[in-house]
């Protein structure tokens, strides 16, 4: 049975939440769909855990990927930008665009054919004070300042999470400067861009939008959609027949 269903509509972006807790008896720790580049870069972890994690991350992206390419999931292959952003390395035009991210023991996965994308996980944990003033623009740390304690936290991590999904999905990596462009903090899904340097391109040409995913994290998505409606599905764990639900 397929893990996927396909992509029937361009405008469509899949996105996949599994946890990386898998035991190791399960083929998706066992390195049977891996590349050696990967087996390799596996058993440079220190911890255990950290090994396993890695392996069901790759293995959920290339078992995914392989699903809606119709190839196994170690034929999967990878190339990447000079910025270090990864794209299936197949001939013509990319076949699908996708972004992988993962936390802890979470990971998250958008795929889509048409649109250019980026994801961010990341688990909910006390960060320094000073963190914020190094990575967000000025008028994004006035706005942290401006919430009350016990919505402190909260907030700093929607803005984390949105931002770095921005700044996956552009591309350019370290080269992008973080106080270019300005994200929103509060919880509502409105105007979350709410300024982009006009040399970097232009706010309304960009979708971005908290994601539900495990309690203790935060979780985001940035789609460059050009004015175009996305159509976001849910579609759960890899591991199972899909969950899949519509979210916008």
């Amino acid at each position: 049975m397929p893990v996927v269903e396909p992509l029937a509509d361009i405008r469509q972006v899949d996105i996949w939440n599994w946890s990386l807790e898998i035991p190791a008896s399960e083929d998706a720790v066992s390195g049977t769909c891996l590349s050696q580049d990967e087996l390799e870069r596996a058993q440079r972890f220190v911890k255990p855990r950290d090994t396993r994690r890695y392996m069901a991350g790759r293995a959920g992206l290339r078992s995914i990927l392989g699903d809606y390419l119709s190839i196994a999931p170690k034929d999967v292959r990878f190339s990447y930008t000079e910025f270090g952003k990864p794209y299936l390395d197949t001939t013509g035009e990319r076949p699908l665009e996708f972004n992988l991210s993962h936390s802890a023991d979470q990971a998250l996965l958008a795929v889509s054919r048409h649109f250019t994308l980026g994801v961010d996980v990341e688990e909910i944990k006390p960060i320094a004070e000073d963190v914020a003033g190094h990575f967000f623009s000025a008028a994004e740390c006035t706005e942290l300042r401006a919430y009350p304690t016990h919505e402190h936290m909260a907030a700093f991590y929607r803005c984390w999470t949105r931002k770095e999904a921005f700044v996956k999905a552009h591309g350019a990596g370290l080269s992008l400067a973080l106080d270019c462009f300005d994200v929103s903090l509060s919880a509502s899904p409105q105007q979350i861009l709410r300024r982009l340097d006009p040399a970097v391109g232009a706010a309304q040409d960009w979708m971005i939008m908290n994601i539900d995913v495990a309690e203790g994290f935060c979780a985001a998505v940035a789609v460059l959609n050009s004015g175009q409606h996305v159509h976001l599905r849910y579609c759960g764990d890899w591991r199972a027949r899909p969950r899949i639900a519509s979210i916008t």
